[in-house]
């Protein structure tokens, strides 16, 4: 009998179970840039990502929920906030980001995730929760350094401030308003009324 070696060690689950998220979010991605966010199921996620339909209900009530971790993890880190110091160059570069974001193929499918958390409350506080507030408040941190900085005024509150800067982008996403949004015709005359006043 011959000798076969060390028997190699049992998979390990954790790894085997990473390895499955992943290939269920990058399923979900593909197949709702590919067909449509509204002709996506769970059925067809399992399929493409070779897991069964429980194994992606033990992680995800619903599949707006796997999309919303599909969008954050196509997202990563391409719409932090810099901070060079200039908070209109800072704001246009990440708003630019953001922007593009918005006009690609997680746009799109962020779209059919906003519309559908309209009749999911669940949904909703989870599009706050993980997409929306992180960033606001990413944005709010850059806003109040610069207030710091004697950059913009601080008597108005910060969010007030984010609202005025990121209501036009999302008026835009949200209604198709066409071509890419000209950030810096936003974000200019929006830091002038923010300036301090003398």
């Amino acid at each position: 009998m011959a000798y076969a070696g060390p028997m190699p060690p049992p998979p390990n689950p954790e790894l085997r179970s990473a390895k499955s998220h992943q290939a269920i979010l990058d399923a979900t991605f593909e197949l709702a840039v590919r067909n449509g966010y509204g002709k996506l199921t769970i059925e067809a996620i399992a399929s493409h990502a070779g897991v069964g339909k429980q194994t992606i209900y033990r992680w995800w009530p619903s599949k707006g929920a796997i999309a919303l971790e599909a969008i954050n993890d196509q997202v990563g880190s391409a719409t932090d906030f810099p901070d060079t110091g200039d908070i209109a160059a800072d704001l246009t570069t990440q708003i630019t980001a953001l922007s593009r974001m918005l006009a690609g193929d997680a746009g799109c499918v962020y779209r059919g995730v906003i519309a559908e958390a309209q009749n999911d409350p669940k949904l909703l506080q989870m599009v706050r929760e993980t997409f929306i507030e992180p960033r606001a408040r990413m944005a709010g941190r850059r806003l109040e350094t610069a207030m710091r900085a004697g950059q913009i005024r601080d008597d108005l509150p910060l969010l007030t401030m984010t609202n005025m800067l990121y209501g036009p982008v999302y008026l835009r996403f949200l209604l198709g308003a066409g071509e890419l949004l000209d950030v810096p015709t936003l974000v200019e005359p929006v830091l002038e009324g923010l300036r301090p006043r003398d």
